[in-house]
């Protein structure tokens, strides 16, 4: 992995952060612009509202028309695309190291002023509500359990409500509502710019205060606390799949704040490992090999993966198990191993296998540039710090085992939320 803890910082007058972290060793750039702003942000009533605007902003822009963003980075020789999550989005491209102006022209250039039309939005909202129904409504298991869990382990609207997009709200999306969050949340104060790979410090800083040096200041917005209690006892859920052939079950535990207690979020992510990262785990173990209770366990911190949004953040184990196994039995097994973890925590051995396995994990994504530049961007956002990603396998080999008895202490039963997957006319 490239020595990450190179970067540098900076902050242009407008207020937008930027990350350089030069790596020569291949002739490519990676640039990345995340912005504050992810779907537990959108207002109640505009379900999806995020991941809808991260669509518009590849539609156009005062100087360049539709499709030219695609057009201008592919034929560079490169690729781009953006995302949506909980607490930021980001878009990006990587190109040869030749076209960095290109990319930053083009970055800059839709964080000025996109095209913002009926035309645009109306096409846009038809391509989210295919996309929803590729991805969810007709797949099996579909929004499990990213989409379904939410809305039993938690209360408050930005925490329960499904990013991904409703199609009621969608439809009710107007152009006003996007200008308003476009000025809201699409402001340089509140971005990062991430530039990772093959170019020179000097040079860069240059291109960037060229195109990004005279976008229009706007305050960011007040920085908002998604928090809420835990639950003060099991909750469960059920959701009918109609095209699900087993029945599931998901497991949600709160986690400790990510950003706030780090220590403690990292033990999470290495109980993951112990419960379910390989078939010497735990989970797998009992509850596949020993007593075939399940057909597939896996358990994790983040429902997108750890590192991915502020507090607070989900424990998760899900599994999927015959019809024939009632859900109860599989929670009970569960329980127990998490009592096991609890009473006799993994000695050396399995800790080093766990945390080496992550961080070899880690490294390699790393060695993609896109992954670094996106995780560069991440960590200065949420914890305002980007070399933190190269000290992480660190952090993490320092977790000791009684760290990990006390994660698998606090996955208590009475504070939980269940959800069961149940196919629509039974198991097929």
């Amino acid at each position: 992995m490239a020595e990450i803890s190179r970067t540098s910082r900076f902050t242009l007058d407008n207020g937008l952060r930027v990350v350089l972290a030069p790596d020569p060793t291949a002739p490519v750039v990676g640039v990345a612009v995340h912005y504050d702003v992810g779907f537990r942000s959108e207002p109640e009533g505009r379900t999806g509202f995020a991941h809808l605007f991260e669509h518009l902003m590849f539609q156009g822009s005062e100087s360049l028309e539709k499709l030219a963003h695609f057009k201008i980075v592919q034929s560079s020789g490169g690729t781009f695309n953006g995302s949506t999550h909980p607490d930021y989005t980001d878009y990006y491209e990587v190109l040869p190291s030749a076209a960095l102006e290109r990319a930053l022209f083009l970055e800059a250039d839709r964080m000025r002023a996109p095209k913002l039309t009926r035309e645009n939005l109306a096409n846009q909202i038809d391509v989210v509500k295919e996309e929803i129904r590729l991805n969810v409504l007709n797949r099996p298991y579909g929004g499990f359990p990213w989409i379904l869990l939410p809305p039993v382990l938690y209360q408050t609207f930005p925490n329960a409500h499904n990013g991904y997009g409703d199609f009621t709200d969608l439809e009710q999306a107007s152009l006003d509502d996007c200008a308003a969050f476009f000025d809201t949340f699409y402001s340089p104060a509140n971005a990062v710019l991430t530039v990772a790979g093959d170019f020179e410090p000097d040079r860069a800083r240059e291109l960037i205060g060229k195109h990004f040096g005279d976008v229009p200041h706007r305050p960011a917005p007040p920085k908002r606390s998604f928090a809420e209690p835990p639950p003060s006892g099991e909750i469960r859920g059920t959701h009918t799949d109609p095209h699900a052939p087993l029945p599931a079950l998901a497991i949600g535990y709160r986690m400790p704040d990510p950003v706030g207690e780090l220590d403690g979020y990292l033990a999470h992510l290495v109980l993951a490992g112990v419960l379910s990262d390989g078939d010497g785990s735990r989970l797998q173990q009992r509850l596949v090999h020993r007593e075939p209770l399940v057909t597939d366990i896996g358990a994790g911190a983040g429902l997108f993966g750890p590192f991915e949004a502020r507090d607070p953040d989900t424990f998760s184990i899900t599994a999927i198990h015959s019809p024939d196994v009632p859900a109860d039995r599989v929670l009970t097994a569960v329980d127990e191993e998490l009592e096991r973890v609890a009473a006799t925590p993994p000695d050396a051995r399995e800790l080093a296998k766990v945390t080496a396995r992550w961080s070899a994990s880690l490294h390699a994504e790393h060695d993609r540039l896109m992954s670094r530049t996106l995780s560069l961007g991440a960590f200065e956002l949420l914890y305002g710090d980007p070399s933190l990603v190269n000290r992480l396998p660190e952090r993490m080999a320092a977790v000791t085992a009684e760290d990990v008895a006390a994660a698998a202490k606090a996955l208590r039963p009475d504070s939980r939320a269940v959800l069961l997957v149940e196919p629509e006319g039974g198991a097929k």
